[in-house]
């Protein structure tokens, strides 16, 4: 929420304040993460923030103008990379300059998406609305020491489409984007082992690797898996977690995968969460299918069209969820 409020208000050019911040988690107020993602928003925005700190239960946020240029963050813990992404990749696309960025710290971490599916699976469908991000993966990043490093390029007079997905179409192939670093080999092969089990009705390519200390920052590794259909991409993916075995997380991701491939869905469910912003910024009529719209994403969804020129329409339909955004944004104002 605290994400893509700010970044919601500095698109708008609203001033908003954010009060009682994670409230219900111990500790309460913004983490390292967030704190990194607010302050990339106002760097963006050139806004203003009052009593922005760590551990803040709430601030106010004065967005001004949208600036171009080159900035680097550094989340300074394994506070993810991804989720700083995610905050600041809109206001790039849509300030009208060149934006380079270099974000430092966690690349694949738990609670937020790994790397692989950033590159894999989204950027792949911003692209589907007529945004190319060129994105460079420098070292991998994970808990406790972060350290991770990811640069990208947004060119200028980029400009997005409503994504329209009715159909995935005919499933074309999956692939497995698995990686460790500073551990056993056996770990990467189990965790594409256990997915292939659990995806034997498909075709299933595996992409593996593994790392040393000049590429990763600490032990770590993760998987993605990806399925690439006629009209769009589907994914679902792990973190490897201290205590739970490798089988058991490639099982996990690929048991996930076939949720999504089964429910005819055009978007998996955290895609459909992320690209809401996307396609509140896209002037026109935006629509896809998912299996499960998720607490999150209503919530997001009740926000944006708080902000936005947006009409919603959300309505089962057998195996999924049917989602239509219409959006009249046209810049801010």
């Amino acid at each position: 929420m605290v994400r893509t409020a700010v970044a919601a208000a500095a698109l708008t050019n609203t001033p908003l304040r954010l009060m009682h911040i994670r409230a219900g988690r111990e500790p309460p107020g913004l983490a390292a993460q967030h704190l990194t993602a607010v302050r990339a928003v106002a760097a963006l925005s050139g806004a203003d923030v009052t009593n922005i700190r760590l551990g803040a239960t709430e601030f106010a946020f004065y967005p001004g103008a949208l600036r171009a240029g080159r900035y680097e963050w550094d989340v300074g813990t394994a506070g993810s990379v991804t989720l700083v992404l995610q905050a600041v990749l809109p206001l790039a696309i849509v300030c009208g300059g060149a934006v380079d960025m270099r974000i430092v710290g966690g690349t694949d971490v738990r609670a937020a998406p790994p790397l692989d599916y950033v590159l894999h699976v989204f950027l792949p469908l911003v692209a589907r609305m007529g945004v190319n991000v060129r994105a460079a993966l420098l070292r991998r990043g994970y808990y406790p020491r972060g350290g991770g490093i990811v640069e990208l390029e947004i060119a200028p007079g980029q400009v997005l489409r409503p994504l329209c997905l009715e159909t995935p179409g005919a499933l074309q192939k999956i692939t497995a984007y698995a990686h460790v670093a500073n551990l056993p080999q056996h770990i990467v092969e189990r965790l594409c082992t256990a997915g292939a089990s659990q995806l034997a009705a498909f075709s299933l390519q595996v992409n593996s690797q593994v790392l040393g200390w000049e590429q990763a920052i600490g032990p770590g590794g993760a998987l993605t898996l990806m399925a690439r259909t006629e009209h769009t991409r589907l994914g679902a993916a792990v973190t490897a977690q201290r205590g739970i075995t490798a089988e058991h997380l490639g099982t996990q991701a690929a048991q996930d995968l076939r949720s999504e491939l089964i429910s005819d869905s055009t978007l998996d469910v955290h895609a459909a969460d992320q690209l809401l912003l996307y396609m509140a910024l896209a002037r026109g009529e935006s629509m896809f299918r998912v299996r499960e719209f998720s607490s999150h994403a209503r919530t997001t969804l009740l926000l944006l069209e708080q902000l936005f020129p947006l009409h919603s329409r959300v309505v089962q339909q057998g195996t999924h969820i049917g989602v239509t955004l219409h959006s009249s944004y046209g810049g801010r104002v």
